[in-house]
């Protein structure tokens, strides 16, 4: 007599690696992200329009050519009339996002370094 041989199961796909990667991608985006503490209440933004900013400040604009504008005055002109800002008054500084960065630092090395300075990048 002949006994027939178990019939085999089919094999199942393998399922551990796919396991593998998912826990690896969850441990990578569990070290990569950052939770952060959630605000006491809503705060909305103050926004403002360049109208708004140039009102009652000293603002020097630069171009992405590097020429400078203050009030009425353009290019070297404007060196004079920064020196005779009283020493309290912040100066903001909006400059051109094509301006290069070594331009900008160039034009900052040369106002006085107790003055106060607000730094606004414009794209």
């Amino acid at each position: 007599m002949r006994i027939p041989a178990p019939a085999r199961r089919p094999r199942s796909e393998a399922i551990v690696p796919m396991i593998n990667v998912v826990f690896l991608l969850l441990i990578f985006f569990m070290m990569t992200s950052r939770i952060a503490p959630t605000p006491p209440f809503a705060v909305t933004p103050p926004t403002a329009t360049p109208e708004a900013l140039a009102e009652g400040k000293a603002v020097l604009w630069i171009a992405p050519d590097g020429l400078l504008a203050f009030g009425a005055l353009r290019g070297d002109a404007v060196w004079p009339a920064l020196a005779a800002l009283p020493a309290d008054a912040t100066l903001t500084v909006t400059a051109d996002a094509s301006l290069p960065a070594t331009r900008l630092a160039a034009i900052l090395s040369r106002l006085d370094a107790d003055r106060s300075i607000e730094l606004m990048v414009r794209g």
